[in-house]
């Protein structure tokens, strides 16, 4: 009678051995049909922007199988919104993608103003186009600096960090905070710009214009960068197609899709810029087409300058949906100031009483259901919105590119080797909070 030398029993993953002592030679000879290994990429792993999970099958250095596994940053934002006023609904939506809440605001305050059939002030539209190309600049740095810093070019992340406390200093100069601004509101802007704004957001294209050139130089034409995204993370347009995938991952594979062009909103047709496209559909092409989005972010932001010196008004005039109406901030930069509360208080009954109803209750929007699509950096984010004329949406479900776009990882990693599945993430850019909302 033979000794077995180890109990084994079969999984889903594979043959598992319960080894204890023994000949070790006996053993593994078993296992030679079988020479694959599972390991876990994340969810607390530095190179897989934030808590992403991949499970690889590995046969040696290869990737023979990925599956995305997704959920740990779940906040049910959507399932909130269904609880709070249309107005709250926004401090909601912009923690979604956190590195460009802006963008976030607009697609959900865009679908509110569809509901309600009302035109935004063009000053308010103005601003609404500014601030997201501020932001956008702002999110494709941090794109480079985790990206660089995850292929182990810790220059990138110092310089591109650096790139974007210049972005979320003029935030929050502009909106009172770096992120999360809740800013944008249905039916325009929370406020004016400050009486300087136009001042500093010049002076930041100033240093902009300086600084990203500096790109070009340390990666675009530094081999050992370039040879590390070429070839890399490969996927054509017409994989793009199939699994849905927008923004610069599309626009690198050859096709020239952009919201702001194909389907313009809040007065982007009205500015002259160009969709970066590159050819490659790999690791490389994406890089090109988000330094190129950069310089065309500031473009649009010098012409939305020139056409903000004249005043306007920045919330629609309907008082029944208008809030805060007109609202001006005391001197700690928070709360309404002494004098707006005197003029609401000493103004008339009438006017306390709505003010008061229209903060606790909100506005009615009409029975109905609206789609409104933005173009984000990650690509388009859509706010599919549903009201069954009450003061709280009844349904907001988001089209979010990060989480459409992340199925796209096996096809481009499974093939090649474990360190380009790091590439071929942060290609991607995916931000978790967008996700798992």
């Amino acid at each position: 009678m033979t000794t077995e030398y180890a109990e084994s029993r079969d999984t889903t993953e594979g043959r598992v051995y319960n080894v204890s002592g023994g000949d070790w030679d006996d053993v593994l000879s078993d296992a030679e049909h079988d020479e694959r290994m599972v390991i876990n990429m994340g969810p607390q792993h530095p190179s897989t922007h934030g808590v992403l999970r991949l499970v690889l099958e590995l046969e040696g250095e290869t990737v023979t199988q990925l599956r995305s596994v997704i959920g740990y940053l779940h906040t049910g934002i959507e399932k909130n919104t269904e609880y709070r006023t249309w107005t709250q609904g926004v401090t909601f939506v912009t923690r979604m993608d956190y590195l460009s809440p802006l963008f976030n605001e607009l697609g959900y305050c865009m679908a509110v103003e569809k509901l309600l059939q009302i035109e935004v002030p063009k000053r308010a539209q103005l601003i609404r186009v500014l601030l997201c190309e501020i932001n956008r600049i702002g999110s494709h740095m941090v794109y480079i600096a985790t990206g660089g810093m995850e292929l182990g070019a810790t220059t990138a992340m110092t310089l591109g960090f650096r790139e974007r406390e210049e972005v979320l200093h003029l935030l929050e100069f502009l909106t009172g905070l770096r992120m999360n601004h809740a800013f944008i509101r249905p039916g325009g802007v929370a406020q004016d710009l400050p009486s300087d704004g136009l001042t500093k957001i010049n002076e930041f294209v100033k240093v902009m214009d300086e600084r990203l050139p500096l790109y070009d130089k340390l990666f675009t034409g530094q081999p050992i960068w370039r040879n590390r995204l070429k070839g890399i993370g490969y996927l054509p347009v017409d994989a793009c197609l199939a699994l849905g995938v927008t923004g610069p991952v599309l626009r690198s594979a050859g096709l020239p899709w952009d919201l702001r062009k194909v389907e313009p909103y809040s007065s982007y047709d009205e500015f002259e810029f160009d969709i970066p496209t590159a050819t490659g559909a790999d690791c490389w092409s994406r890089y090109l087409c988000r330094v190129e989005e950069m310089h065309q972010s500031l473009r649009i932001i010098k012409q939305a300058v020139k056409r903000l010196a004249e005043p306007g008004p920045v919330m629609v005039e309907d008082k029944k949906v208008a809030w805060p109406a007109q609202l001006s901030i005391s001197s700690d930069g928070m709360g309404n100031s002494l004098e707006h509360v005197r003029k609401i208080m000493g103004q008339s009954m009438e006017s306390l009483i709505h003010h008061f109803k229209l903060v606790t209750e909100g506005f009615k929007v009409p029975a109905g259901q609206v789609y409104a699509p933005v173009e984000s950096p990650r690509g388009e984010l859509g706010f599919h919105v549903v009201s069954d004329g009450g003061t709280r949406p009844m349904r907001v479900h988001v089209r979010e590119p990060s989480f459409v776009n992340l199925q796209s990882m096996p096809a481009m990693s499974e093939g090649g080797l474990v360190a380009d599945v790091i590439a071929a993430v942060a290609s991607i850019d995916p931000v978790m909070g967008g996700v798992d909302r």
